[in-house]
């Protein structure tokens, strides 16, 4: 699994960028990304952005996140085609649950459904 280990090891702040160009590609803003980051990890603006100047690798982003929402095992369907619910690895699950919301975004999907309300 090698893969895995070095999308671990990626620091947040290196895909951070790419999530924002998906988006605003699409017409949605940094701060729609944000506020999506902020209700999957609890992180504060404030906190989000310090974990970004630390050059976090994701391990470590989503190991000292706030308070991971309960309302993320809400999100289901498929990544990179493969099934969320499948995923095995609780790190691997919570990335790929970031990258189907960030999707979700850029597709137009309006915020209350994005954020599971």
């Amino acid at each position: 699994m090698k893969t895995n280990n070095r999308i671990y090891t990626m620091t947040f702040a290196s895909v951070y960028p790419l999530y924002v160009a998906k988006a605003e590609r699409k017409g949605r803003t940094k701060a729609e990304v944000d506020e999506v980051i902020r209700w999957l990890t609890g992180y504060s603006q404030k906190r989000l952005e310090a974990q970004l100047k630390k050059q976090a690798n994701f391990a470590t982003f989503f190991a000292k996140a706030p308070h991971l929402n309960p309302a993320r095992a809400l999100i289901t369907g498929t990544i990179c085609g493969v099934r969320l619910e499948e995923i095995k690895d609780p790190l691997m699950r919570e990335i790929r649950y970031l990258d189907k919301l960030i999707d979700e975004l850029a597709k137009g999907k309006a915020m209350e459904k994005i954020l599971r309300k």
